[in-house]
């Protein structure tokens, strides 16, 4: 069996869909977007596939990021029984192609379908392919293999990013320094109406639990802890807290086992009030993932609370977060969205997402929009801008003519214009989290934010000291830089002192020298991966 991701390359404009504003990489394409060399670059890999190549006896080739003719290459040289494919719904185009060129380099073959893209209506359609998977994949190609649909899932050894950098310097991947990916649950049972992971996994109310208990959760982290170095934990659920049994249990296994870990969590602003701040330092909540949506939002998970006083009491106690608001929302017009904009940035929060109001093939917003006859028929719209950084796939009542792709860019660039870098703000937030638990009673709290705190003294010392420079410009962000700079010398004294010194003006270098790279139009695309279950390591080891 073959697992892949469509090919690449991502980051650039062509036939098949790729587009240059909409690369592999999460944060640079939707969060920190705008903010040049600033940005925060890296990939993730194809979490849903590698779970099920984890997770089935037979024989099973993964093939993550290939470029076409890499993928051309497997497949005429491999005999495969089933090829499966998981794609987002922009890349249905190679979803196409690839399925075309299995049918005649491997005609036997089973082709399977699953992710994002199978919620596209009428896909069977478009594409030629034996299955089309809807939903959580790893009970059903057990199902679809003869195994047993119900055995324990393997968690997979996942960092949760590769190849970071930002400002032009390579981040650390040792062994500790990189979180690793943990996947306790699928769904959100919220089910807003834009929602496609909703969607996907059954829409509101429903979700899927792989780790169902709080014990069975903290056995997962011990052993991947224990196999990968990691103290720190990417929970890719999202709404985690919601499940509160199974957290304060969580909570408490790491209280009486000692354990320092951090974790990087979905969750809604409504979740996270049902909690004692106690609780989220306990758990050892670090960063936050948090739908803003809009101003006077009508979502259930965002009703009676409020945002901006949620979000600062959080980052008073070193928790970062990751703000998402929607542009182009029913109520917003060309006179509101401004004030729209400068809702989302008064927040000031670590990260902020921006993402167009998108109706997603498989959500109610997509089936409401069908029926009034709102929603874009090709050539109007194409299938590869369905990303929610472009334009819209329908008829906006307020927003006309393309307006949507300004607004966007505006909010991303206000942003960055008044709150500055992101790097910035996280060791402003990481600051407040040490001054003030450095001294708490519980070792186990201390010993976390010592670790969070370990890149303030040079790290952050060195990196802030180039944005202080580099907006001279902006007085704000200039002031703001020097600010917390010397917050943080005055913290840690004369290493800052030196650090700051020295090495700023080496960051200030490559940050001079990534804008230059980035600007004559140098992009990233990620490493192929190419690895084999023990089943397939066992027959190519069989066929010599």
């Amino acid at each position: 069996m073959l697992l892949t991701g469509v090919f690449g390359p991502y980051a650039t404009d062509d036939e098949f869909g790729s587009r240059a504003i909409k690369p592999m990489e999460l944060y640079h394409s939707q969060v920190t977007r705008t903010q040049e060399a600033f940005s925060v670059r890296m990939f993730h890999r194809s979490w849903g596939l590698m779970l099920i190549h984890a997770n089935i006896h037979a024989p099973c080739t993964l093939l993550d990021f290939p470029t076409l003719d890499r993928f051309i290459e497997e497949i005429r040289t491999k005999t495969y029984d089933v090829i499966g494919i998981s794609a987002i719904m922009p890349n249905v185009t190679k979803v196409q192609k690839m399925c075309e060129l299995i049918r005649q380099h491997q005609p036997k073959a089973a082709i399977v379908i699953g992710g994002h893209v199978s919620n596209i209506r009428q896909l069977e359609q478009r594409i030629d392919a034996d299955y089309i998977v809807k939903g959580e994949g790893v009970r059903w190609m057990r199902r679809f293999l003869g195994e047993d649909v119900d055995a324990p899932i393997r968690h997979p050894r996942i960092i949760s990013g590769i190849g970071g950098r930002t400002m032009g310097v390579p981040l650390s991947e040792k062994p500790g320094d990189v979180a690793a990916t943990l996947i306790p649950s699928v769904g959100c049972p919220m089910g807003c109406n834009f929602c496609a992971t909703s969607a996907m996994f059954g829409g509101k109310g429903n979700f899927v639990h792989f780790y169902e208990t709080g014990d069975a959760l903290f056995k997962v982290m011990c052993e991947l802890e224990d196999a990968m170095k990691v103290r720190s934990f990417f929970v890719m659920d999202e709404n985690f807290l919601l499940h509160k049994k199974r957290a304060l249990r969580l909570l408490d296994l790491m209280i009486e086992h000692n354990k320092s870990w951090s974790l990087y969590i979905f969750s809604s602003a409504n979740t996270l009030r049902t909690y004692t701040m106690e609780q989220i330092v306990g758990l050892g909540i670090s960063w936050v993932w948090m739908g803003l949506e809009g101003k006077n939002s009508k979502y259930d998970k965002l009703k009676g609370s409020n945002t901006h006083a949620l979000i600062s009491t959080l980052q008073s106690h070193g928790v970062r977060v990751l703000g998402s608001t929607i542009i182009g929302l029913e109520e917003h017009t060309p006179a509101n969205i401004d004030e729209a904009i400068d809702y989302a940035v008064s927040h000031d929060t670590e990260f902020h997402q921006f993402m167009l109001y998108s109706a997603s093939p498989g959500t109610p917003l997509h089936e409401q929009l069908r029926a009034d006859g709102s929603l874009l028929q090709h050539p109007e719209y194409l299938d590869a801008d369905l990303h929610g950084q472009f334009k819209f796939n329908y008829k906006h009542p307020h927003i006309k003519d393309g307006q949507e792709t300004e607004y966007l860019l505006r909010a991303f660039n206000r942003d960055f214009e008044v709150n500055g870098p992101s790097a910035l703000r996280m060791a402003r937030t990481i600051l407040q989290g040490w001054r003030r638990y450095k001294n708490h009673p519980d070792n186990r709290i201390r010993e976390r934010f010592r670790w969070e705190a370990r890149d303030l003294a040079v790290t952050y010392a060195a990196a802030l000291w180039a944005p202080r420079k580099w907006f001279r410009s902006n007085p704000r962000v200039s002031a703001r830089a020097s600010r917390v700079l010397k917050d943080i010398c005055g913290e840690f004294g004369l290493k800052a002192r030196l650090v700051a010194a020295l090495g700023g003006r080496y960051a200030y270098f490559m940050l001079c020298r990534e804008d230059r790279r980035l600007r004559n139009g140098w992009t990233y695309e990620p490493p192929t991966f190419y690895e084999k279950n023990e089943a397939a390591e066992a027959v190519s080891a069989a066929a010599g």
